[in-house]
Parts: structure tokens; sequence; C-alpha cells
């Protein structure tokens, strides 16, 4: 018989060391906080601009020929909400997957 083998660390293997940014991402997404990838940032901005453009043009498709400029502000309002909660859920759907599979550039 072969006696057990002896681990010299006590605490076992040491978990990899990441950088202050690293960190803040993980806690960020997982957590709470604001998100400074500027490539996040920048996706999320075209989206919220595409779909705002989108609803003001449904607003003024909407409105008709005689109508002023409030339904398309209000198409314009509708397309800023509806851009940014589409492509935060987008955002959150994407970085979960990064989680998952353990990149948390």
């Amino acid at each position: 018989m072969n006696p057990p083998e002896t681990n010299p660390d006590p605490t076992g293997p040491t978990p990899p060391r990441r950088s202050a940014r690293e960190t803040y991402n993980v806690v960020s997404d997982t957590v709470v906080g604001v998100n400074v990838r500027w490539r996040d940032n920048l996706i999320q901005a075209v989206a919220i601009l595409v779909c705002m453009v989108l609803g003001a043009g449904v607003g003024w498709r909407m409105a008709g020929e005689d109508a002023d400029r409030g339904p398309i502000l209000l198409g314009a309002l509708a397309g800023l909400v509806a851009g940014t909660i589409l492509s935060g859920a987008a955002l959150m759907v994407f970085r979960f997957v990064r989680h998952v599979r353990g990149r948390h550039d």
C-alpha cells in the first residue's frame, strides 16, 4: 500500500490573478455597476439611434400630412425607450454567454 499523497500547500492551488479592470468587469456584469467597455457602449448607442430614427419615421408616417411635430417626437421617444431596453437585453444575454464560457474581457 502506498501512503496517501500529501499536498505541500494546504490551501490548494492558487487561482489566476485578475487585473483591476477584469475584476471590475466581472462585478459590474454580474452584480451591479456601470459598463465601461467602449465597444458595448458604442453598440448600444448605435442601436438606440437606429431605433429612435425608426420610431420617428413611424410617428411621421402614422401622423399623416397635416400633423405637427408631436407624433414624430412621440415616435422618437418610443424608439429611444425601445432601443435602450432591447439593446440592453441583447448585451445582457451576450455578456451572460461570455461569462458562462469563462471569458470576462
